[in-house]
């Protein structure tokens, strides 16, 4: 094994998890999980199933990504930050797996901690999230966005940052 998954992890059946892939205490990986090289998933991330994650991703404790989720190579996702999956949710009218609608991360994006991304939207190249946003629609590459809703308040430099 060319990985490391803590023993208080649950791995589901056909999860790929690349070379190099931390898989720390109390996470869990559904189904058709891939994972790629040289990744960092902290203590109780979840990923739902068929989520694509590149490589040299970092998630921080407690990130939840639901199915349809994309990350691109090199994404960040600050502690407690959620990805959606379904646009209407009610626990009287449950939704399939077909009613799920595919978020993209690409590569080199950072969200900030507590943030919240509703399902649907891409995330730029290199974008930052600041924390605690809620991003409601697309983020354009090298920007930053913050607040609630979250709005683009400056461009970016792809590797400071702001």
């Amino acid at each position: 094994m060319d990985y490391f998954v803590h023993e208080s992890s649950y791995i589901d059946d056909n999860v790929k998890i690349g070379k190099g892939t931390n898989v720390w205490h109390f996470c869990h990986l559904e189904s058709g999980v891939s994972i790629g090289d040289n990744c960092i998933l902290g203590q109780n991330v979840y990923i739902g199933k068929n989520v694509k994650i590149g490589n040299g991703c970092k998630l921080q404790n407690n990130v939840s990504i639901y199915s349809g989720v994309t990350l691109g190579n090199n994404v960040f996702c600050g502690p407690s930050c959620v990805f959606t999956n379904v646009l209407t949710p009610r626990a009287k009218y449950p939704m399939s797996t077909d009613d799920y609608i595919e978020t993209k991360v690409k590569d080199g994006a950072s969200i900030g901690a507590n943030a919240t991304i509703v399902c649907g939207i891409t995330i730029g190249q290199n974008a930052m999230v600041g924390a605690g946003a809620v991003v409601t629609k697309n983020v354009p590459d090298n920007v930053l966005v913050v607040g609630v809703p979250a709005q683009q308040v400056k461009s970016i430099d792809e590797v400071f940052g702001v």
